[in-house]
């Protein structure tokens, strides 16, 4: 039997590969090499070859910091584009994210420059890619509002790269923390055993292209409904990946069932029918089932 999830080592490695800012937290220090606290700042990444690659604009702490103490921290989130982002503040739960611990390590001249190409090659592939989509890819990306554009992102960096020092970090450990708070640790060495899922750098378009759809947001309804014998009043895709997405639907509450409008959050996982080897056969697949449960549906109704 298929698992229904990844593991542990894949999601963090997911997370990692689909978004591109992060937290970085190093110690603060002065010119006199005393320490007192943390010091925090959104940066943007980019990952080669396992490892986060950071950008720090040149008049930021961070540089002060990282040359009198190595040591640091990053923490990465699962992209939560649109309205996602409004209801998981409002259900007052987090998205999953990974907090790694390591060196943030310098890189020289010759290989910030090497770096930068590479950079270049991850901001252009985005809209060529775009570009070849299907129809049917189209569709489903076509109802995203969202700017949350990786190349977008990342492209400002392109612009002025010498106002930035590039970094490498080098992790010593990873800790993957669910939407509820619970804290698995994983070991750095099995990032380096999984690629990045196929879907990982596509995610967030294609999480918000559902979820700003209302047909499409509909048809997570019956999904619930057809697999999973559960009548929500609404749904929103929290996740996708190689071998299916996660759901939250909204269930009246079973304890107050008297109109008063109380609703309960439940999150449900469904499969694809074979993994998705790119965002084609994912969304291929997607269009099958929201055109199977139509069927199914009416089907039902033809009954009653």
């Amino acid at each position: 039997m298929k698992s229904r999830t990844l593991s542990l080592a894949e999601k963090c490695k997911n997370i990692l590969a689909s978004n591109w800012q992060g937290y970085l937290n190093t110690i603060k220090a002065d010119v006199k090499g005393s320490k007192s606290g943390i010091y925090t700042s959104k940066v943007k990444y980019i990952i080669r070859r396992g490892k986060p690659y950071i950008w720090v604009p040149e008049n930021d702490l961070h540089n002060v910091n990282a040359m009198i103490d190595e040591r640091g921290s990053f923490a990465v989130t699962t992209p939560f584009p649109g309205p996602l982002g409004g209801l998981l503040k409002s259900l007052k739960k987090s998205p999953a994210r990974v907090a790694l611990v390591g060196d943030v390590v310098p890189l020289n001249e010759d290989k910030a420059k090497s770096l930068a190409e590479k950079l270049e090659q991850v901001v252009m592939s985005e809209p060529k890619a775009m570009k070849d989509f299907s129809y049917v890819v189209s569709g489903v990306l076509s109802s995203s509002l969202s700017r949350a554009s990786r190349s977008d992102s990342l492209q400002e960096i392109l612009g002025d790269v010498e106002r930035y020092s590039v970094y490498k970090f080098e992790m010593s450990s990873c800790t993957y923390i669910d939407g509820h708070g619970g804290t698995f640790e994983v070991n750095v060495e099995d990032l380096n055993t999984f690629k990045a899922d196929p879907l990982a750098s596509f995610s967030a378009k294609l999480i918000d292209g559902i979820n700003q759809s209302d047909a499409r947001r509909r048809a997570l309804v019956l999904f619930c409904l057809v697999y999973m014998n559960a009548l929500v009043k609404d749904a929103y895709v929290t996740s996708v990946d190689r071998k299916g997405f996660s759901v939250l639907g909204k269930l009246p509450d079973p304890v107050l069932e008297d109109g008063s409008g109380h609703y309960n959050w439940k999150e449900y996982r469904f499969m694809l029918k074979e993994e998705a080897s790119d965002v084609e056969s994912f969304c291929r697949q997607l269009v099958e089932m929201e055109e199977e449960t139509i069927k199914k549906v009416s089907s039902f109704s033809g009954l009653t």
